[in-house]
């Protein structure tokens, strides 16, 4: 199934310039809470959504507003993006746990309330949505066939969102590599290739050496969302771009950067126990997870960001050793 790139932007409804007030739902996660450190940089009013608001903003000195309610309620969502000008839609399932049940209905949350307030929806993009048969360059137009669950869930999801714009719902896809980052906790590097809190003494690297490999830190990802939001005037009402991110062409640059950011030449690399997921797989839903993402470690695949340089001219980013010192500091691994 092929998948254009835009939507004819004149079906939209821009907002007003002077408005910046943004809802980031999953402002806890990694890429949300990026998002809105981001926003606050840049002067913006930011609102987040959380089932327990009190105790999180409590904990929290940001300035970030936290508001009680869920993003499954269509109600707590419209009431949260009143008059906000984005909505950031990183929310995501505690633990992978029901993702058929509860990913779709979210997004029509977001949709729905984003309807009203004539907010652009900003979601961050996957590389489950492709099959092999795109594989290994990756544009904005390739045919979008996965071959996994929760990869027809991202379709559906972005499907929803190309049809609402076509209503005048605004959107923006923004699609990069595994996430990397010093609060990203749902993630490869922190949930199958180190143990957070601990000192770095090996790695466990999931895929093959020679097969090349795509990674994002997430503050470059939160800056290019936000210089594409300040480019609303290029942006078609459904538009999607992809990032380059950090390139591992082997396997070997994404080792190299932890050695050295914690200081262990002699780290040593260990291979992942693929072979365990099956028997985890049906009583740990993060190894289920794990397993069904296999097959993106056992081939290269790039996506390439010629659209995202043609609209910014250059794509931020952070260097390996200092993305990752960052990383490692964040999760525990290091001292600052």
């Amino acid at each position: 199934m092929q998948q254009p790139t835009s939507v004819n932007p004149a079906t939209s409804a821009t907002p007003p310039a002077s408005r910046k007030i943004a809802l980031v739902l999953g402002a806890t996660g990694g890429i949300g809470n990026a998002m809105a450190q981001k926003l606050l940089q840049r002067g913006w009013e930011v609102r987040a959504l959380h089932r327990r608001a009190a105790q999180t903003a409590a904990a929290d000195s940001s300035g970030i507003d936290w508001r009680q309610g869920d993003a499954m309620q269509q109600a707590d969502v419209a009431a949260a993006a009143e008059g906000a000008a984005i909505i950031v839609h990183a929310v995501n399932p505690p633990g992978y746990r029901n993702w058929g049940q509860l990913v779709l209905p979210m997004i029509d949350n977001s949709i729905a309330a984003a309807r009203v307030s004539g907010a652009r929806i900003i979601l961050p993009g996957t590389v489950y949505n492709y099959g092999a048969d795109a594989f290994p360059d990756l544009s904005e137009s390739s045919p979008q066939n996965p071959v996994t669950r929760k990869g027809a869930i991202r379709v559906q999801m972005e499907q929803r969102l190309r049809s609402a714009a076509q209503a005048g719902v605004r959107s923006l896809v923004v699609r990069a590599g595994d996430f990397f980052g010093p609060h990203m906790a749902n993630a490869w590097l922190s949930q199958g290739m180190l143990k957070p809190g601990q000192p770095v003494t090996a790695v466990t690297y999931p895929g093959k050496r020679g097969i090349g490999h795509q990674w994002a830190y997430l503050p470059d990802v939160a800056e290019t969302m936000m210089q594409l939001v300040e480019r609303e005037e290029a942006l078609a009402a459904f538009d999607t771009f992809h990032m380059q991110g950090h390139w591992d062409a082997d396997g070997t640059r994404m080792v190299g950067a932890i050695g050295r950011a914690a200081g262990r030449a002699d780290l040593k690399v260990k291979s992942f126990p693929w072979w365990l997921l099956p028997a985890l797989a049906p009583f740990v839903p993060v190894m289920r997870e794990m397993r069904e993402m296999a097959y993106l470690w056992r081939q290269p695949l790039r996506m390439n960001n010629r659209r995202l340089l043609k609209v910014l001219g250059s794509e931020p980013h952070t260097g390996w050793d200092q993305a990752m010192h960052s990383t490692l500091a964040g999760m525990g691994c290091i001292k600052e």
